[in-house]
């Protein structure tokens, strides 16, 4: 391997060994090379990130090698970590928390029955955006997982409580929606008309 592919292969190296680190022993033992030439390449690869201004710096601590950022670009990265996240939800995913939102505690085979289609994907979504949550276990076999809207979700939506929703459509029963009382659940205009643009 010529030498610029080594150094390749360790900065891929100390990225996945992220803030662990890399001992220089370790990056001998992967790339079958001796230990000094080891070190002489992390060296060379952290003189290179310095020289050409890189965002992204080369430390040595602890006896490991590790990426860091540079501390002069602290700034930026505040700013980056107090910026509002503006990640809208899909379709499925609306249709989901709707489900939950004017059904809770709700099972997923019973927002799957509402949907008609598979949504185990959609509840992961709302799930790790922490929009809805588990909130206890249904009586019967297997005692099913219910869900329910979080705090979280309120707060998303600028609502102060569940009893400002907009009106539900007209839901009755779950199992035996009609094609126009579907439409109506799923589109919820006023809940969702401040909901952030990608």
């Amino acid at each position: 391997m010529e030498a610029s592919q080594i150094k390749s292969v360790i900065e891929g190296l100390l990225f996945v060994a992220g803030s662990d680190g890399i001992e220089a022993r370790q990056v001998a033992d992967i790339l079958q090379i001796e230990l000094e030439d080891a070190k002489d390449y992390l060296y060379d690869l952290q003189t290179d990130f310095e020289r050409d201004l890189r965002g992204i710096r080369i430390v040595e601590v602890a006896g490991s090698f590790q990426l860091t950022t540079r501390a002069e670009h602290a700034p930026f990265f505040e700013r980056l970590a107090y910026q509002p996240q503006h990640a809208t939800l899909s379709q499925a995913a609306l249709e989901t928390l709707a489900i939950v939102a004017y059904k809770q505690p709700i099972t997923r085979s019973g927002i799957e029955e509402v949907r008609g289609v598979k949504s185990e994907r959609a509840i992961n979504t709302l799930l790790s955006k922490q929009l809805i949550k588990e909130a206890g276990r249904a009586e019967g076999p297997g005692r099913p997982i219910l869900f329910g809207t979080t705090r979280e979700f309120l707060e998303y939506f600028g609502l102060r409580d569940l009893k400002e929703l907009p009106p539900p459509p007209a839901l009755m029963p779950m199992v035996d929606l009609d094609e126009e009382e579907e439409q109506l659940l799923f589109q919820m205009p006023d809940l969702y008309q401040n909901e952030p643009e990608s």
